[in-house]
């Protein structure tokens, strides 16, 4: 079993602890994801997001830079075990070589101010994926989670449900968003819809030719939280020959992203409706959008504990819950690797 993960915020936290003075490191420790655990489970290629979150951010370019700083530095501490890649020969290098492969990503376009020399500047650091948005609007464009109207609703006492059921499906991308993912097209540099809004959606689907993806996204027909994907985009993004991330967020994952446990009374029933929800998801993924376009997106590290899905050593569960539910061996090796690779293989340029 091959894994490929567009999706983890692994890296941002342990720059966020060491700011705390915590001593943690990347090979080894007590988060979600660790290298060790990553070799031993069968690890082919993890995205490492450089994640900004602009509430808490006073500069959020020397942000993303001291985030960059940390990575380099776990890198090549870590060389026995990963290496970087810029382009999808080095993906098949390093695996030769017996290596892990490291894909650099940002959360938070708004990291460029709009600058296209930052993006420049990204691309050159070796930044191979970008997520317009997070939960607060930027330059480029507008999410569906605006952090902003959570806060007015907090304050007001008004139900926190309309945060979290009703997408945006009038401000998009901006004009300077627009251009920014013709840019990204010209570079080499993947689209990332996550977090986007409705509108923003379609916009990225009309102004662009090649594959983009959600790399950590589920489905909004099983589970109703506007950060999931509708049918229609489902499939309007398997037609362009993109991929979604499976996202273990329990929030995400539930029907009823209120009520995330359900009726569960015990932990072992716990674990059982969210892996059943799991498996719910990409089966109603790939019967909408066909197989070609599920591919993994944990977000470990940016998410709460999920108790189903812990760590990168629970990876197998997922594997054989969703062999059990009718899933094919080679279906999996799709869904685990093979349908992420394949659009990397369609965007990354040789060379980077």
């Amino acid at each position: 079993m091959k894994i490929v993960d567009m999706h983890c915020d692994t890296l941002s936290e342990i720059w966020a602890r060491r700011r705390k003075g915590k001593e943690v490191h990347l090979r080894e420790n007590s988060l979600q994801l660790d290298l060790n655990r990553m070799k031993k489970r069968g690890y082919l290629l993890q995205n490492f997001a450089l994640f900004v979150d602009l509430g808490g951010c006073e500069d959020p370019w020397e942000c993303v830079l001291d985030q960059y700083a940390l990575y380099c530095r776990e890198l090549e501490a870590n060389r026995d075990r990963i290496a970087p890649v810029f382009a999808y020969e080095d993906v098949e290098a390093n695996e030769a070589a017996g290596r892990m492969s490291a894909m650099l990503t940002v959360e938070e376009g708004a990291v460029c101010g709009g600058e296209s020399a930052k993006l420049q500047r990204l691309y050159e650091m070796g930044v191979r994926m970008l997520t317009l948005t997070w939960n607060y609007p930027n330059e480029l464009g507008h999410p569906n989670l605006n952090a902003r109207r959570a806060e007015q609703l907090q304050v007001s006492g008004e139900d926190p449900k309309e945060f979290l059921f009703t997408p945006d499906t009038e401000k998009g991308l901006t004009d300077r968003g627009r251009e920014f993912v013709e840019e990204m097209e010209r570079l080499g540099m993947i689209v990332d819809v996550s977090h986007l809004s409705d509108r923003g959606f379609y916009d990225v689907l009309a102004c662009t030719q090649k594959p983009f993806v959600a790399s950590h996204s589920n489905a909004r027909g099983v589970g109703r939280c506007v950060r999931n994907l509708t049918d229609h985009m489902i499939r309007s993004l398997g037609e362009r020959g993109g991929c979604m991330g499976l996202n273990y967020c329990v929030d995400f994952l539930m029907a009823d992203a209120s009520q995330p446990m359900g009726s569960a009374r015990d932990k072992e029933d716990v674990v059982r409706d969210i892996m059943d929800a799991a498996v719910c998801h990409a089966r109603h993924i790939s019967n909408v959008g066909g197989v070609d376009v599920l591919g993994l997106g944990s977000d470990f590290d940016g998410i709460e504990v999920n108790e189903a899905l812990p760590g990168v050593q629970s990876i197998g569960k997922l594997w054989d819950a969703l062999h059990k539910a009718g899933f094919t061996s080679g279906e999996l090796d799709k869904i685990f690797a093979e349908n992420v690779l394949r659009v990397y293989r369609d965007i990354l340029k040789t060379g980077g």
